[in-house]
């Protein structure tokens, strides 16, 4: 195990100091990075005793943990351009970024983002694995400054690193797996359409009318980064990576959803129907599905034939979902409020379509051995002997997620393949006193909100 200590600081004199964290005390330090296909493993060896050490009898040595404030990085140039693209190039330079221009976290920004929250700038929201730094509210906030976010993101910012941070969605695995592993956060509630969450066409951006979704992605991303440890090639060794800029966040298109269906938040996790909140699952993939016909069938015709192709994306021998079979979810599917209420006129509850998916996408066995997915299940505790054959993709077809959003048009479906999580997992987005002078803020600075 490489354990090293990396601290982040923000910019300029007059700015915040950045991500406030606890030092950490190496339990070994290796001049190695990942250990990987083919490197030579002769320091494990030759440190095996400290490994052994380490793992049976450590201590750490910090009886106290508390927030530290790193010095200040001062940025001196001839004007602000100048002292911008120098910042920009420290950044990159100390693997601070993502590889996109970022705003300076001064003083004055950060303070600016604090506004969207009552809690107190050192208020901890909990550490991030795996290097496990302390993430706290003004941590979110320097990081939503460098991604270019407002104060009326921040909540949604807070109650998404709470939900990654609950112990079923395993982050301090997908934080380093090889596989291209992303949280996917769904928001409903009112707050959605007030900080101008999309919901419609061009969901996951880019998008300058919904900006908000992008910024609050990026934000998570850095905090994965920075405090996680999560550095490409060095904490992670995510060979493809998977909107690593942005994440995915987005909103339900509640006001679209057919007579009888309940939202995301409601139907799935039991929230109030007009509670401001969010959903977090870890996705790995995306794959779009045509919906549309020929224009020669009924439209009973097309309706069957959409979700039959829909469940064979589903059908997938999705090693990664195995961890998420019985509690969590095989994936989120994303149907426009359009083709929602297609199938709706035709008796297609959202529970019939579920069932309807479940059943038409189970694996026989035969594809099992196959593809050597037999010996995975197996590894994760869960007996072959005790499954049907064909086997279901998940244990129950309530486990499905199904999300009405995205443009107002039928012709398209999008299938967020499962990924390490266990469960999916809800938070309650609080919002702060003068959460109205913020909105009207927004509107001052962007303009009115548009329409959807």
């Amino acid at each position: 195990m490489v354990v090293q200590r990396r601290e982040f600081t923000g910019v300029t004199k007059n700015a915040i100091a950045g991500f406030g964290f606890s030092p950490e005390v190496a339990m070994v330090i290796f001049p190695v990075g990942l250990f990987l296909v083919g490197s030579d493993l002769a320091p494990i060896q030759q440190n095996i005793d400290q490994f052994i050490q380490g793992l049976t009898r450590w201590e750490s040595t910090v009886k106290e943990v508390k927030s530290i404030d790193p010095p200040a990085v001062e940025i001196r140039g001839k004007d602000y351009e100048e002292n911008f693209v120098r910042m920009n190039q420290l950044f990159l330079a100390k693997r601070w970024g993502d590889g996109l221009p970022l705003l300076p976290p001064t003083e004055e920004r950060v303070k600016w983002i604090m506004r969207g929250t009552d809690l107190l700038p050192d208020t901890r929201i909990g550490k991030i694995l795996p290097q496990g730094r302390m993430a706290t509210v003004r941590t979110l906030a320097v990081a939503l400054g460098m991604a270019g976010g407002r104060p009326e993101y921040l909540p949604v910012l807070i109650a998404a690193v709470e939900a990654l941070l609950d112990p079923g969605l395993a982050h301090q695995s997908w934080q380093a797996t090889s596989s291209s592993v992303y949280p996917a956060v769904i928001v409903n509630g009112p707050v959605a359409k007030q900080i101008r969450l999309s919901s419609g066409f061009g969901l996951l951006g880019p998008d300058a009318r919904h900006p908000a979704g992008g910024l609050i992605g990026r934000a998570l991303r850095l905090l994965l980064q920075n405090v996680g440890g999560a550095v490409p090639g060095v904490g992670t060794m995510s060979q493809f990576g998977g909107m690593r800029y942005t994440n995915a966040v987005f909103a339900e298109d509640e006001e679209g959803l057919p007579p009888g269906w309940e939202p995301l938040s409601v139907e799935y996790f039991g929230a109030p129907r007009s509670a401001n909140s969010l959903a977090l699952y870890t996705v790995s993939s995306a794959t779009n599905i045509t919906r549309r016909g020929t224009g020669k069938e009924t439209p009973e015709e097309e309706a069957l034939g959409s979700l039959y192709r829909i469940a064979a994306y589903l059908e997938a021998p999705n090693v990664n979902g195995l961890k998420g079979y019985d509690e969590g979810a095989p994936g989120i599917l994303l149907l426009s409020s359009i083709a929602a209420r297609q199938l709706a006129n035709l008796g297609w509850t959202k529970e019939k379509i579920k069932e309807f998916l479940w059943e038409n996408s189970r694996i026989p066995f035969s594809k099992l051995k196959r593809t050597g997915m037999l010996n995975y299940i197996t590894e994760s505790g869960i007996d072959p002997q005790t499954l049907a054959d064909p086997w279901p993709i998940t244990r129950k077809a309530r486990n499905l997620m199904l999300v009405v959003t995205g443009g107002r048009h039928p012709t398209q479906a999008y299938w967020m393949q499962g990924a390490q999580g266990r469960k999916t997992v809800s938070v309650h987005i609080l919002l702060p006193a003068d959460w109205e002078h913020l909105l009207q803020q927004a509107n001052t600075d962007l303009g009115p909100p548009p329409p959807e």
